[in-house]
């Protein structure tokens, strides 16, 4: 009876992880809150250095709302302390009372340093410009962009790695800063846009020679005279989900498969021809106006 209670204390008091192979144990850790993480390098002089391989890092501002002025410095702290030759993700969500623009564009920054593959930034709380450096990053694979961010885009971007974008109710300062962002991205392969609602683009061109999927979601609160040029000669895969004003669709001689669920008053001939040569067609109008005699 005692030996085999010394025995059971004997291995509920091992230490089973440590004895795991490290990227195992780093893969575990990336699976935790990062703040959780960090605190592992407390336990041991083997543990010290782990949470500093992360591919991975997450950062809420909200975390920290009780220690006000100290987010920045937490996650400057972390990034700086990143060992690994890749930052594969970084995901911050920023309320900008605890956190302001120009320290988060620091922290944007700091970041590309790290050789970031994958940004997504959640903005609340007023209004963030994105920084100039965003639009010159070389790593830059993925990037999402969500709620109170205004893009002033420069002429001079060059996002060449990026593959992936997705905006979610972001907005443009311009027409222009519209078309400079897609020019800007000669690879990109997959875009996700989230129509923000009081938009000054009117007419959303998109022209991207590489793009394959194009998904649009627009609300009904948007300008019903709003609507959409697609150019994307790569294009196997198109979904319009709500209301539109126009939407022209021309050159898409790839497009495999077409999903659209809007809500518009006229649906134009040339849209409806544009879509004739899909394999995989899903369509749903209401109310279903169809103008024949438009071009």
């Amino acid at each position: 009876m005692v030996f085999g209670s010394k025995r059971g204390r004997g291995i509920v008091n091992a230490d089973r992880i440590s004895q795991l192979p490290e990227a195992l144990i780093i893969q575990i850790l990336s699976l935790l809150p990062t703040e959780v993480a960090v605190t592992t390098s407390v336990l041991s002089k083997q543990w010290q250095f782990l949470w500093k391989m992360l591919p991975k890092l997450n950062f809420d501002s909200l975390d920290q709302r009780h220690e006000f002025k100290t987010f920045s410095k937490n996650v400057k702290r972390a990034l700086l302390s990143h060992k690994a030759p890749v930052l594969h993700s970084l995901h911050l969500i920023v309320h900008l009372h605890l956190c302001n623009s120009m320290n988060t564009a620091k922290l944007i920054g700091i970041a590309f340093a790290c050789n970031l593959r994958k940004l997504v930034l959640e903005v609340d709380g007023g209004r963030f410009s994105i920084p100039e450096s965003l639009y010159n990053c070389e790593t830059l694979d993925t990037l999402e962009l969500k709620y109170s961010i205004l893009m002033d885009v420069p002429s001079s971007i060059c996002l060449k790695s990026l593959r992936t974008l997705h905006l979610h109710y972001v907005d443009f300062k311009d027409n222009e800063s519209a078309l400079n962002l897609l020019s800007g991205c000669p690879n990109l392969e997959n875009l996700v846009v989230h129509r923000y609602p009081f938009s000054s683009v009117k007419t959303y061109t998109i022209a991207v020679s590489s793009l394959k999927r194009l998904t649009i979601y627009t609300s009904s609160t948007v300008d019903p005279r709003a609507g959409y040029v697609i150019n994307s000669p790569s294009l196997t895969y198109l979904k319009i989900v709500g209301q539109i004003g126009f939407c022209l669709i021309e050159n898409v001689p790839e497009l495999v498969e077409a999903s659209m669920i809007v809500s518009s008053q006229i649906i134009n001939k040339n849209l409806l021809e544009s879509l004739t040569s899909v394999k995989r067609l899903f369509l749903e109008f209401s109310p279903l106006m169809v103008d024949f005699l438009a071009n």
